[in-house]
């Protein structure tokens, strides 16, 4: 008899749980992914809705003097796409960054409570949809020629709104099928989809944007709709989902009786044995008799009666969770450098480095590389010390220094540049990938909670839906700044880190004199 592969003996090594566990990971790792490549391709496009204008009209002011034969240059066809061609340009894409993030800030406040209260899977599913159909509906408007600068604030507006759906959803699920054990390190890891979406929104926008900008959000657009279909059919919320449909799924063996069923309260089946003196018993009853007059099935799973389970907690009692409105307030600074980077980068790249959008777009995934390290180092890092505070705020105090050296080293050419890139996307997205999954999750399922679960949705949404006003106020800011300068943008950015830092100041001390603050261990993959 030939021996078993290895990798067999591998595959059959795992349970069943795990590989469920396993499905949810890659699944809601694969969904948020989804989320990210649809709303980097804006700052892909911003170089080529307003390219480099100065040199097209002193090319046309030239033809024109040389030859009033030839036809002459029109900047609105041969140059940016209007509304874009202004010299408030900065602005009007401002405004549009400003738009999606403001109406997802907005939104997410709602979309945690929603959330808690309908079937994620289905209310994910519907979120996926829509924002697919509005981030196509961004590139139609170059295929239908449309200069309404109304229409693709609208645009961004639902998207925003409809984008909500994702993140309280996708942290719920994971949390659900993850305990708190290594919960930093699982969730670096997993939070890595927000970069990894990131780097192919910027390879796939960037391959169309100097062609054809109306396929880089077309394509992305079907992405995302392919992906909630799939979320329809493939997500599992909870591990407790699955238990009818085991017992549904079961199949006598040899070794067991038949079974009689009839409904139960609420509508549960409740499984009735047969034994060797046909006397039908329940399964209550049956684990009171002697083994050897009973045949046991193989996994009876059986449902009569459930336990109220508590319901959703409330905006209010949310934010009096310990710890909740530090970290939000602390991300809300986080993210507005992140965002304010992932909205800004490519265009600062374009006009610092002298790259054309494509090259500036591959060059700024550079800094989403930095960012999956980050991550991850912060989730293991947090876990070894159990000071998830402490962690962030070292993390944001070399990042402020950090982006000043960025902003001088820039300019000296693309090697410095590139290795500055990944110092800065790994501290500037370490903390705000740890607030926004291991953190949440610690919050959502604090102590004070007394074993209510249903608060994880909510918790997710203010911390984030807080950080999202931050996100908004990043690029809007960066739009505003930008004419007088980068270093003043720069500069804003600098702020932010340092009061981020000092929104942790008082959890950090909490950590630090704590004697309770200890390496959180794997046997708290029991508590959740």
């Amino acid at each position: 008899m030939a021996t078993v592969p290895p990798g067999i003996r591998l595959l059959v090594s795992f349970d069943r749980d795990q590989w469920y566990r396993a499905l949810t990971f890659l699944l809601t790792f694969l969904l948020y992914t989804s989320f990210h490549l649809s709303r980097k391709p804006i700052s892909i496009v911003k170089s080529e809705l307003h390219r480099n204008c100065s040199s097209a009209n002193e090319l046309s002011t030239m033809v024109s003097s040389s030859s009033s034969q030839l036809p002459s240059l029109h900047s609105g066809t041969d140059c940016s796409w209007k509304p874009f061609d202004k010299r408030n340009y900065k602005q009007l894409l401002g405004a549009m960054d400003y738009s999606f993030l403001c109406a997802y800030a907005v939104g997410m406040y709602l979309s945690g409570i929603i959330g808690e209260r309908v079937p994620i899977r289905l209310y994910l599913t519907v979120g996926m949809l829509t924002s697919g159909l509005f981030t196509c509906l961004f590139g139609l408007g170059y295929v239908y020629n449309i200069h309404n600068l109304g229409f693709y604030i609208f645009v961004q507006v639902a998207n925003g709104l409809v984008q909500t759906t994702g993140w309280p959803s996708v942290v719920t699920c994971i949390s659900n099928w993850f305990g708190k054990g290594r919960r930093g390190l699982i969730m670096g890891l997993w939070n890595s989809h927000t970069s990894v979406g990131n780097i192919l929104g910027s390879l796939i926008a960037g391959y169309w944007v100097s062609s054809n900008w109306g396929l880089s959000f077309i394509v992305p657009g079907l992405i995302i709709a392919v992906m909630g279909v799939v979320c329809f059919f493939f997500l599992i919320e909870h591990p407790d989902d699955l238990k009818s449909v085991h017992a549904q799924n079961s199949s006598p063996g040899k070794s067991q009786a038949p079974a009689n069923r009839w409904n139960g309260v609420n509508g549960h089946t409740e499984v009735y044995l047969q034994y060797k003196d046909n006397k039908t018993q329940s399964y209550d009853t049956e684990l009171l008799l002697p083994r050897d007059s009973v045949c046991v099935p193989m996994q009876p799973v059986v449902v009569v009666k459930r336990e109220p389970q508590p319901s959703a907690i409330s905006f209010m009692g949310a934010l009096r969770i310990p710890g909740v409105i530090e970290f939000s307030l602390c991300l809300l600074f986080a993210k507005l450098v992140s965002y304010t980077f992932l909205f800004w980068l490519p265009l600062y790249i374009t006009k610092a480095a002298h790259l054309d959008a494509k090259k500036a777009g591959d060059l700024s995934t550079l800094f989403d590389v930095g960012g999956i390290v980050g991550g991850i180092l912060a989730g293991v890092i947090s876990d070894k010390l159990g000071k998830r505070a402490t962690t962030c705020a070292i993390m944001l105090l070399l990042a402020a220094p950090t982006l000043y050296g960025f902003s001088m080293i820039s300019e000296l050419g693309l090697g410095p540049t590139i290795g500055m890139l990944l110092v800065c996307g790994g501290l500037v997205n370490g903390p705000y990938s740890l607030i926004t999954t291991a953190v949440s999750a610690d919050l959502g399922t604090h102590k004070s909670l007394k074993g209510n679960a249903r608060a994880l949705s909510t918790v997710t949404a203010i911390i984030d839906g807080t950080g999202s006003v931050g996100a908004a106020l990043g690029p809007l800011l960066a739009g505003l700044l930008s004419p007088g300068g980068w270093d003043q943008v720069f500069y804003m950015l600098m702020i932010a880190d340092f009061l981020a830092l000092l929104l942790l100041l008082r959890l950090v001390t909490q950590e630090l004199t704590s004697n309770k603050s200890r390496p959180i261990s794997a046997v708290e993959l029991k508590e959740h």
